[in-house]
């Protein structure tokens, strides 16, 4: 099988790489990284004002990650960027807030136990291929980006909400979402450089507008389980029953803002994943058609059940590969909140410690031919090196989705390419770029034809 490198950056000298990422003006954070954060295990990210340093070394990131002594909360330009749309809720807060709402939460976050969600799953994947169906009598192009985030949000919103995400507000939400994500100040990155730590840096009026938008809709999705009588069984049931050890509730908008992080968090990396997925796969049949042989092997031409995609092996590879090259969560920023040390490299207070699961998937110390698509690689596990691997963190923060997200992709990708091919309609124009999360520079578009 030929050698397959999908589209990645190709860094340059510090130097280089910031008058690059200054000129493009994309706020595409991978052009900040030069060509050394690829090898290095800890140091300097090119010149700025605030000290920004690189983490890479495996021991080192899991101490900032797990950060036992409180140093290392989640950074300032994160907790800005991010209160808008969220709030002060469990993905950005800490201390005693987090603690608090973590108690609150881990109730209705057993409820993505995958077994009861699998279901709503199915659901999703059945509403999608009616689309796709639709998508190939007419050979129309569409876009992958926007067709993952909505197969994506309605199954986290039957998980969640239990009920399906209506179209026109699964359109909404992608454009507002995309649109916070090119433009929040978060990737301003000359801001980035010049201000000093804890600078607040005030959001545009239209970044704002986006964010109300999402949260109107997250609302009207809450108030059918805030109605007098109200009876579901599902996850937003949970957290509106959530009480913390004075017996107090989530406030309404309290509410939003920890649904708006599971529904965001499940379906915006997903629908991430998936979008590069589909790309990679569309580039090499024969992993589609040793996909399809697996499927057939395993699961005849019968459902998909669960249980199956325990054994669907190379599927499930394809997506862990695929998060390697393109972890939805690009980095992992943490703000010193005093003068420390890791290892024998010393952090300034106020200094940017950046973990990057972009920087740390590609390392070249970590991994074999780190730009290749390999799926096969983690059945290799003597390439292995323990803790290079972090697509969902680690430590207390790390993802409660991961195996939700796992069989909700391995499932979706078995399923839809069993039965359709894509077909991108210029692919060599794809590239990825870094906002919020791993996304593609511009919206891949795509024909799908019945298999």
């Amino acid at each position: 099988m030929s050698e397959f490198v999908p589209p990645h950056p190709h860094p340059r000298s510090p130097v280089v790489a910031l008058l690059r990422a200054l000129l493009q003006g994309e706020g595409d954070l991978l052009g900040l990284l030069p060509a050394e954060a690829y090898h290095m295990p800890i140091g300097p990210l090119g010149y700025s004002r605030r000290s920004i340093v690189v983490v890479n070394e495996p021991r080192l990131v899991r101490q900032v990650l797990v950060d036992a002594d409180g140093i290392f909360p989640k950074s300032d330009l994160m907790v800005n960027a991010l209160e808008p749309l969220i709030g002060d809720s469990i993905f950005v807060s800490s201390g005693a807030t987090w603690a608090r709402q973590r108690r609150m939460m881990d109730p209705a976050l057993t409820l993505m136990r995958v077994n009861r969600a699998f279901p709503s799953m199915e659901a999703g994947i059945a509403t999608a291929e009616e689309t796709l169906d639709e998508a190939a009598a007419t050979g129309q192009p569409f876009s992958l980006d926007l067709a993952m985030s909505h197969l994506t949000a309605d199954i986290i919103c039957r998980s969640v909400f239990s009920t399906g995400l209506e179209s026109r507000v699964a359109h909404e939400v992608f454009d507002a979402f995309t649109f916070f994500e090119r433009s929040v100040a978060q990737v301003e990155i000359r801001r980035l450089i010049m201000d000093r730590a804890w600078t607040r840096i005030p959001q545009t009026r239209a970044v704002l507008d986006s964010c109300a938008l999402i949260r109107r809709s997250m609302g009207e999705l809450l108030d059918s389980h805030l109605e007098a009588g109200a009876s579901f069984d599902d996850i937003a049931s949970a957290v509106v029953a959530a009480r913390d050890v004075d017996g107090k509730a989530f406030t309404r908008e309290e509410l939003i803002d920890q649904l708006g992080v599971l529904f965001l968090a499940g379906h915006e990396t997903s629908a991430s994943a998936l979008t590069w997925v589909f790309f990679l796969l569309a580039s090499r049949p024969e992993h589609v058609r040793r996909l399809r042989a697996e499927v057939q092997a395993v699961c005849g031409d019968g459902p998909i059940t669960f249980e199956h995609t325990k054994r669907l092996v190379f599927t499930r590879n394809v997506f862990r590969e695929t998060l390697r090259l393109y972890p939805p969560i690009t980095f992992l920023p943490r703000v010193a909140n005093e003068a420390t040390a890791l290892g024998d490299y010393r952090i300034r207070r106020g200094a940017l410690v950046m973990v990057a699961p972009w920087l740390l998937h590609r390392h070249r110390r970590y991994w074999q031919h780190p730009n290749r698509f390999d799926p096969d690689r983690f059945e290799r596990e003597a390439e292995m090196t323990q803790g290079a691997y972090i697509p969902f963190g680690v430590g207390p923060r790390i993802c409660a989705g991961a195996a939700f997200a796992t069989v909700e992709a391995t499932l979706l990708i078995a399923r839809l390419f069993r039965r359709f091919d894509f077909f991108v309609s210029d692919p060599h124009t794809v590239r990825p770029a870094a906002r919020l999360t791993t996304r593609p520079a511009r919206q891949v578009f795509v024909t799908v034809q019945s298999c």
